[in-house]
């Protein structure tokens, strides 16, 4: 798998508990979903932490609306970044457990970031607009 040097990537924003959440969410996927699992720690690992309420409004969180462009098939998408078993590609609700899902999470606006495919492969996603939904209750196993 190619990746991209973590000192390449944006700096990211998290809220406290969506992290705890998250990194217990990759931690249990470790041996299924090897990729992603890894993804997800590292980024959770360099972001910057914060309250909920002292989160920056434009920054990616669980439940929030992201509108992003993909330069590798140069379309722009709109998808609610939720976790898994609220997951539905077809109403636009994409998992955290997907390699997009964990390369979307913590950016901000005007923010792009180099991020691997499921394939393994580079792509460069840009975040154009994020819409807050609310906090995101904890997942349920």
């Amino acid at each position: 798998m190619k990746t991209t040097s973590a000192a390449r990537r944006p700096s990211i924003h998290l809220i406290d508990s969506e992290a705890d959440s998250l990194t217990n969410l990759a931690d249990s996927v470790e041996e299924r979903l090897p990729q992603v699992s890894e993804l997800l720690i590292g980024e959770i690992a360099r972001a910057t932490i914060h309250t909920a309420d002292r989160l920056p409004r434009d920054v990616v969180a669980m439940l929030s609306t992201v509108e992003f462009s993909d330069a590798a098939s140069g379309t722009t998408r709109i998808v609610q970044l939720v976790y898994p078993r609220e997951a539905d590609i077809s109403a636009g609700r994409i998992s955290i457990l997907t390699p997009i899902g964990a390369g979307l999470i913590g950016l901000r606006e005007g923010q792009s970031i180099v991020w691997p495919d499921r394939e393994g492969n580079e792509r460069k996603l840009t975040i154009v607009k994020v819409t807050q939904n609310g906090l995101s209750p904890a997942p349920t196993t």
